[in-house]
């Protein structure tokens, strides 16, 4: 874990604590101010994406002081904790608190890679590594215009606020979401300039600025005000990095599904007949795996990412599959690199090695990413069908149901089968919906054959 650097050096500075990552959520503190700590003790747990990371101690010291409070998001290059005096500190300067955190009502926005900046990005640069003098870089107001995160300004708007009129008490008078609820409750003297100032030449036309302003200034309530008995539960954690993952899906990819059930009968007779052969359990997920592999293989365009930043599509040659898996902590989606690799066998110590990792939270974060395809077995808990979400930036996602009984037509008789219902789910920007019928309709005979899916797709 490489440290940033302070111009203190009695201040220690969030460092990336994985490839990318530019905020944690902090979970607990594991020392108090006043407690002596020597190199590679554990001052702090926090919370990164799906994975708890240990942030240790870089020096022998006395601890002064702790930024933050468990629940808070703190961004990478924000002062964590504050040294004893000891070392050349003659430098030293206090950082006003709201500098070392991020509301967690204002989440950074996620990227994937990185991403040129914009002029947004450079205003809501509160933090950033090395910067922790009383003057932070990228946070001074200039021309008249209110100091804001993009999230603020998108409140200020729906609200009917104008902000570069609101008084900002953050950060070098950052304005914040308080700021902008506060200024909407005002009424007039905070409202947006619908219309400027002028001599109403007559009693009709002044009445009609007058209707318009009460529109702007008195905002309907669109949620409930909680009750006595009511739980009230913060979106923090991964539940917070769910919702943000789910929130750039919708906001990016254009979803549509088809759905349709595949007769898995002789597949049930071959699954059992290996697990009694192997001695090891065996469930649909792998025969499922490889025969999503195969159909990647004749429908590339699935098996793709789109970067929006560049305005491209990237075909992966190797299928990295992600399982979407249900814990206590919430949804994660380990990946199984190379998965058309990998035979049948193979493919279910893959899935049983990665639950017992998401489970017991010891997965390492390079597990957590990469995936070109996504497969969530909805069905291991009920349902038939699903419309599930887009891992973006990946192009597609099966969803894959419970297995029933169900009646068939076949050699001119009827007959009961296992069925097992799949529901395939696209990015229509970037694959057509008769491609996505027919590779639905290519998985569903592949299963049929699963003599076929035992060996790896790809050799």
């Amino acid at each position: 874990m490489a440290h940033a650097k302070s111009t203190d050096p009695d201040i220690f500075i969030l460092p990336d604590l994985g490839e990318g990552v530019h905020e944690a959520e902090l979970i607990a503190w594991k020392v108090k101010p006043g407690d002596a700590v020597e190199e590679h003790d554990i001052v702090a747990e926090m919370e990164t994406d799906k994975a708890l990371v240990e942030v240790p101690s870089p020096r022998d010291g006395v601890i002064a002081e702790l930024f933050g409070n468990p629940g808070d998001i703190l961004n990478v290059g924000a002062p964590a904790w504050r040294y004893e005096g000891g070392q050349d500190s003659s430098a030293k300067t206090e950082t006003p608190p709201r500098a070392r955190m991020s509301s967690p009502a204002q989440p950074a926005p996620e990227t994937n890679g990185s991403a040129p900046s914009t002029s947004d990005d450079h205003e809501d640069a509160g933090t950033v590594v090395g910067s922790v003098s009383g003057e932070v870089a990228g946070v001074t107001a200039r021309g008249g215009k209110a100091l804001a995160a993009p999230a603020v300004r998108r409140l200020a708007r729906d609200l009917g606020v104008d902000i570069d009129s609101v008084t900002g008490t953050g950060l070098a008078g950052r304005v914040t979401e308080k700021d902008v609820r506060a200024a909407a409750s005002q009424g007039p003297a905070r409202a947006a300039r619908v219309a400027e100032p002028i001599e109403a030449p007559s009693r009709v036309q002044a009445t009609t600025v007058t209707l318009r302003q009460e529109v702007v200034e008195a905002p309907v309530r669109t949620t409930l005000i909680p009750a006595a008995n009511d739980s009230i539960i913060p979106m923090r954690g991964v539940r917070r990095k769910i919702a943000q993952r789910l929130r750039q899906s919708v906001d990016h990819a254009v979803h549509f599904s088809v759905m349709d059930d595949a007769d898995v009968t002789k597949l049930d007779e071959v699954r059992r007949q290996m697990g009694a052969a192997s001695g090891e359990k065996l469930s649909y997920l792998p025969f499922v795996i490889s025969a999503v592999c195969r159909a990647l293989g004749q429908f590339p365009s699935f098996n793709a990412t789109v970067d929006d930043e560049k305005q491209e599509i990237v075909r992966h040659a190797k299928v990295h599959m992600g399982i979407a898996a249900d814990t206590d902590q919430g949804l994660s989606v380990p990946v199984i690199a190379d998965a058309d690799s990998m035979g049948v066998l193979e493919l279910g110590r893959e899935i049983t090695e990665l639950a017992r990792m998401v489970r017991d939270r010891s997965i390492p974060r390079e597990r957590l990413v990469g995936s070109t395809f996504t497969i969530s077995n909805v069905g291991s808990y009920a349902g038939k069908y699903a419309t599930p979400i887009i891992n973006y930036p990946e192009v597609g996602i099966l969803a894959v149901g419970r297995v029933y009984d169900g009646v068939v037509s076949k050699s001119g008789g009827i007959h009961v089968a296992k069925m097992l219902p799949l529901s395939l789910t696209c990015d229509h920007r970037s694959v057509d919906g008769a491609d996505a019928a027919r590779m639905l309709a290519v998985i569903i005979e592949l299963l049929s054959r699963p003599e076929e899916l035992l060996t790896p797709a790809r050799v």
